[in-house]
């Protein structure tokens, strides 16, 4: 009996029958280059699930007619990755090449990658790794240094219907109506093992197959999302920037993505609050308490019902006047505050309670301001030695305007009384 599944009894073995990533099989594409110079290259094969990594890995040694070992963190150790490498350096086959292909490599953690160094150094492997994780977070620096990165890309609904064509022409037509055609290829998004597997479902299935029909043989595809690594930061930073951007639409596709994944919404809210402090800040402070409003509410409805709030949090802000000029001036205030820890307030701004204070002259030629005209005296507040300095520039937007009229009033003011940097 044949138990193979269908996604490996279709694996492509040339080339040619590969869907996708023309960018790398192309004629100038850098893996058809590899494959024409014959050159054994170590190599990081990135990309999401069902894009190609495995069979590229395959066809790879296949045509550098090298010694093929598939090894995985999840079914084998660092020893057993130790032994397989001894005994194929002890028994050589054929002069042959070992090409290591070491699936979901990221699995490995950063100190066991170190096993992988001194093989690849004098050449007793070639390693073809395969993640769907940042390799800029996922391996350690020393083993990537000595792979070429490539990143594979999800597959289009045309490369994908490539990927059933085959099939069709190997097994036969499944009989489906153009719109369940469009229906199988979209809940397959980009994966060709998911949509072989859609297929081999709806082997059984009824024909004509239609959109309905579909529905009742198949199971949704899990979101590609992983809340503790990549996928986590990535979509939180396309919300992000959405935001910050202006496009509300963008920003609910975004944080709809989110909660597809499952991503917790108490994150989520988190990081709306953030937004609305770091872009969008005194151009509408409004934009704060809607923020924290929308957390409450989720914090008592929870989901469904309060992601609702949140969406209208995220359509707010991103239609709010933005302006970063708190931000920015923030920073500064805490990159000069760092340069200057050792000085004190001067001192009289500081209070006298004791009279030791009182002879040192603490509280002495303060100017209290509701006493000044204007309650403005412009008195100095910086620690002494240190000229008064200027962070916080608004903007002429939103309420800002308002803020920027205020800046401007207290200036004017200065220069009047004649008031100089360090007065």
């Amino acid at each position: 009996m044949n138990n193979k599944p269908l996604a490996e009894e279709l694996r492509p073995t040339k080339l040619e029958d590969i869907a996708g990533q023309s960018h790398l099989l192309g004629g100038d594409g850098f893996f058809s280059h590899l494959i024409r110079e014959k050159k054994p290259l170590s190599l990081l094969l990135w990309g999401p699930p069902g894009c190609g990594k495995t069979t590229l890995a395959r066809l790879y040694a296949q045509e550098l007619d090298g010694h093929f070992l598939a090894f995985s963190p999840l079914l084998h150790g660092i020893a057993d990755l130790k032994k397989v490498i001894e005994d194929s350096r002890k028994y050589p086959l054929l002069q042959r090449q070992i090409i290591l292909f070491v699936d979901e490599i990221h699995r490995f953690n950063k100190a066991q990658q170190d096993v992988f160094l001194p093989f690849l150094e004098n050449g007793t492997i070639v390693l073809i790794g395969a993640t769907t994780e940042n390799p800029s977070f996922a391996l350690n620096k020393a083993l990537l240094s000595r792979l070429r990165v490539l990143q594979l890309k999800a597959l289009t609904d045309d490369e994908l219907n490539q990927v059933l064509v085959r099939y069709e022409s190997l097994k036969g037509s499944l009989n489906l109506s153009p719109e369940a055609k469009a229906t199988l290829l979209q809940l397959s998004q980009g994966d060709a093992r998911h949509l072989l597997n859609m297929i081999e479902n709806l082997r059984t299935a009824p024909s004509p197959l239609t959109p309905a029909k579909l529905q009742q043989f198949l199971q949704k595809r899990s979101a590609i999302y992983d809340k503790g690594a990549d996928g986590h930061h990535q979509l939180i930073s396309a919300l992000h920037k959405a935001v910050r951007g202006s496009d509300p639409d963008a920003a609910l596709y975004w944080f709809a993505r989110m909660l597809e994944g499952g991503e917790s919404c108490e994150y989520i809210a988190r990081r709306i609050v953030r937004m609305a402090v770091e872009d969008i800040g005194l151009a509408d402070p409004e934009a704060l308490s809607i923020a924290l409003n929308a957390w409450g509410a989720y914090d008592q409805l929870g989901s469904p019902e309060g992601d609702l709030a949140l969406a209208e949090a995220v359509i707010y802000l991103a239609l709010a006047p933005k302006s970063n000029s708190a931000y920015t001036a923030f920073g500064k205030a805490r990159e000069l505050a760092a340069k200057t820890t050792h000085l004190p307030p001067p001192p009289w701004i500081i209070n006298a309670p004791t009279s030791l204070m009182k002879e040192l002259g603490y509280g002495e030629g303060y100017l209290y301001d509701h006493d000044a005209k204007d309650t403005f005296s412009g008195q100095h507040y910086f620690p002494e030695g240190i000229e008064r300095s200027s962070f916080y520039h608004p903007v002429e937007r939103g309420y800002e305007r308002e803020m920027k009229k205020r800046l401007d009033y207290f200036t004017n003011l200065r220069a009047r009384k004649g008031i100089t940097s360090q007065s």
